[in-house]
């Protein structure tokens, strides 16, 4: 996969300028040449409704705080009227990206991605590898959800289009022996045979863990991606039905230009009241976001990185992702490669689509809000990072704004968090002479804040769904709970973003260590010690505030009310015995825990792997296991794994074979054959004598330079390429260095072959020499 190097933010800028000067050419920019499509016209008027309603709500917000201006505005006021329009701004754009997506609910989109037949058959040739790339993860969820994907599959009929691949990068030795068990397991549980109709299902654990998860996607694209047409990338909490599957591929090959098409995931699996409320507002207002952004973007989607499925020559010549240049965090590696591939998508021509009316595509959220914040700590310095790419030449205009909504979706954290503090200190400045455009704009941002989830309610009312949700009344009080225990994590969410935008650019090292991610409930003192010493400074500073003017009391009481009750919410929240008693009450139930689905009824049952943990034993580090050949050589036929304990005589042979591999030995045995004819030696050797024997040396070690020579050339012979009638299936790495040892004595025996008869004249010589004098 060739990797392009990054132009920079700085030069990308000054290109883009020099490009906007009269008279400029184009040439040497243009991407790709390719005729627009039908749905690219309706897709620039969309985003410029967007863009327009976005700024009428701007407009608005200086309009109001205009009116009501002070006589004489310090600068201080200025700071604070332009956070509160940047913030007005900020939330409007997702306002009218749910507007758009309950119009997509209502009326349909004529320029969505659809299938004309949704039974046409597949080509042959359209081979498609589900691939899971996993790290030091729970081995129940990861082959659950596989197991019942495979399954679904299979009772599809178009199993056998598909393979099925586990990357591994797991460092854990215990996992790594429960990931080999597990695979083994499911290979018995789907009638995986090396010649059979079964799920092909194949383990690879990669030696080399470099470039995170985009390098070990990048791995398997360049050993066996010419294999396949499509690739279907699953994340490790994954679960997809069959039928979505298929019909993913009958997109791709119905719509030649996509490159991607991503679904919409929705969330499952926990149980606690955190993860309930995070499943609930997925289904309900989550939705609407996600047509409203298909509407807008179409083709110029963007891509999350799993439940998605994407065409692999594409891929491998257009999304090789270099290092971005320079020091500090945000330098390095691609974190967050997904928008990255889909923007380089998107340059080469090929189209990136967000299909959200697909459904059976499954995932998991995390459990409690401390794993969540550690996640979104993670996904802020990637974010920050892809920020630099944004002026990169050839990107998608849509791809530069999602470099930038993503970037501000954590830089809006500490706006706001400036913005509450500039309220506090400007107090009766900021409050009182603009009482009324205070209070309009609190209003006005209430109705944007409200409106997507009064939208959501609706939408799922007026398309007759909440016996699904639990029936009207139920809908209703799960939305104001979801509502209520949003606005109470809001100023947790706004402190935990200003710390990690703090810490990536400054370098700081802070430190946020989340709980294990099976202990689902957070102690009181992880809470404390966790979001503590987030909460307590802005609390000390409303405290200092309230004392010193009574006034704004009621402007920062909600605030004040949500730090005071962080951690208890959080705790609270984290239990799965409130989750499971609100879950008996059918509150903040979904459609998917109404009528649950068969195959994620088998992913949640965790059938045939909780065992394996508790039972693997420890693989060595230095011994590895690895699905596939560690050298990027063609695949060959696979063969199942050596389950069978080895005999007597293969326990000798192996000690034999670990014996000889010493390299003290075989320096040992070789110092051996040459000392040997020089114990005849006396002390009083003539001149013949002593140049035989400087001769005798020289040729020596002329014949280990030649071995050395001779072990590198035929180390990089080139290798018989065999035509495998599948890719390669796990090998066992014992096996494998018992092929290595074998090649090695071998090369050993012939360079000692060669010593041995080169050295016998000069023996004989010396001996001559000896006896004549």
């Amino acid at each position: 996969m060739p990797r392009r190097p990054w132009t920079g933010l700085g030069r990308g800028l000054l290109r883009g300028l020099l490009l906007m000067l009269p008279g400029a050419s184009q040439k040497g920019f243009a991407w790709h040449t390719h005729a627009p499509a039908a749905w690219e016209a309706a897709a620039h008027t969309r985003r410029r409704v967007l863009l327009g309603v976005v700024l009428a709500f701007a407009a608005l917000a200086v309009a109001l705080l205009a009116v009501n201006a002070p006589a004489e505005p310090s600068a201080l006021w200025w700071a604070y009227a332009t956070l509160a329009v940047l913030l007005l701004a900020w939330v409007g754009a997702g306002t009218v990206t749910a507007l758009m997506g309950a119009w997509v609910m209502l009326r349909g989109d004529p320029h969505a991605l659809t299938l004309t037949d949704e039974r046409a058959p597949i080509d042959t040739a359209a081979r498609t590898a589900v691939i899971m790339p996993i790290c030091n993860e729970d081995i129940s969820t990861v082959f659950s959800g596989l197991r019942a994907t495979a399954e679904s599959l299979a009772a599809t009929g178009a199993l056998k289009l598909f393979d099925f691949y586990i990357l591994s990068d797991s460092t854990d030795p215990a996992i790594r022996a429960a990931e080999l068990a597990a695979w083994q397991r499911m290979r018995d549980l789907l009638g995986d045979e090396p010649i059979g109709e079964g799920a092909r299902v194949f383990y690879r654990l990669r030696r080399r863990r470099t470039g995170r998860k985009a390098g070990n996607v990048a791995d398997f694209c360049r050993r066996w991606g010419a294999n396949y047409r499509y690739m279907i990338v699953l994340d490790a909490d994954s679960t997809m039905h069959g039928d979505t599957l298929v019909k993913l591929v009958r997109l791709m090959e119905a719509h030649p230009r996509a490159g991607i098409v991503q679904t919409l995931p929705q969330a499952y699996g926990h149980n606690t009241l955190h993860a309930r409320v995070q499943q609930f507002a997925t289904r309900v207002t989550g939705r609407l976001f996600a047509l409203g952004m298909a509407y807008w973007q179409l083709g110029h989607s963007h891509y999350w990185g799993h439940n998605a499925i994407l065409r692999v020559d594409a891929f491998m010549q257009h999304c090789g992702l270099a290092h971005v240049p320079g020091r500090g965090s945000l330098a390095g590696d691609i974190l967050s490669h997904d928008f990255v591939e889909a923007a380089c998508m998107g340059r080469a021509g090929y189209e990136v689509w967000l299909a959200p009316q697909l459904e059976g595509s499954w995932e998991q959220l995390p459990p409690n809000l401390l794993d969540e914040l550690d996640r979104d700590r993670r996904w802020c310095r990637g974010n920050l990072q892809n920020a630099q790419l944004i002026a990169e030449p050839g990107w998608q205009g849509v791809h530069r704004a999602m470099f930038a909504i993503g970037a501000l979706s954590y830089v809006m954290g500490p706006v706001w968090l400036v913005f509450v503090a500039l309220g506090l200190w400007a107090g009766h400045e900021a409050v009182v002479h603009n009482a009324h455009a205070g209070l309009a704009l609190w209003g006005l941002t209430l109705a944007l804040l409200l409106l997507p989830r009064v939208l959501g309610v609706a939408a799922v009312r007026l398309h007759g769904q909440q016996q699904a949700f639990g029936g009207t009344l139920r809908l209703i009080g799960s939305a104001l709970l979801e509502l209520a225990v949003s606005a109470l994590q809001a100023p947790v969410r706004m402190l935990a973003y200003s710390t990690y935008v703090l810490s990536t650019f400054t370098g700081l090292k802070l430190e946020w260590r989340s709980p294990p991610r099976d202990a689902l409930a957070i102690g009181w003192r992880d809470a404390f010690s966790r979001l503590g010493i987030l909460c307590t400074p802005l609390l000390l500073l409303a405290a200092w505030v309230l004392t010193s003017d009574a006034l704004i009391a009621p402007h920062i009481a909600p605030l004040t009310v949500a730090l005071v009750l962080a951690i208890p919410v959080a705790v609270w929240s984290s239990h799965p015995a409130l989750g499971a008693a609100l879950r008996r009450l059918r509150v903040l139930l979904v459609p998917d825990e109404a009528v649950t689905p068969r195959t994620l009824r088998h992913a949640m049952a965790q059938r045939g792997f909780a065992d394996l943990l508790a039972q693997a034993e420890p693989v060595p580090e230095l011994a590895g296991v690895s699905g596939h050949p560690a050298a990027a050589a063609p695949p060959i036929v696979p063969r199942p794994a050596l389950d069978a304990a080895p005999g007597w005589r293969t326990a000798f042979a192996q000690h034999l074979s670990s014996a000889w591999s010493s390299p003290a030995l075989k320096f040992a045995a070789l110092a051996l054959v040459v000392a040997l004819p020089l114990q005849v030696q006396t002390p009083d050797l003539p001149q013949e004598v002593r140049m035989a024997q400087m001769r005798h040396a020289e040729e020596v070690a002329r014949l280990q330079a030649m071995a050395g020579s001779f072990r590198v050339s035929y180390s990089d012979a080139q290798r018989p390429r065999l035509r495998p009638a599948r890719p390669a299936r796990m090998i066992d790495e014992a096996t494998r260095e018992r092929a290595r040892e074998a090649v090695r004595r071998a090369q050993d025996d012939h360079v000692l072959d060669q010593v041995s008869r080169r050295a016998k004249p000069l023996v004989a010589q010396t001996a001559g020499l000896l006896s004549a004098g």
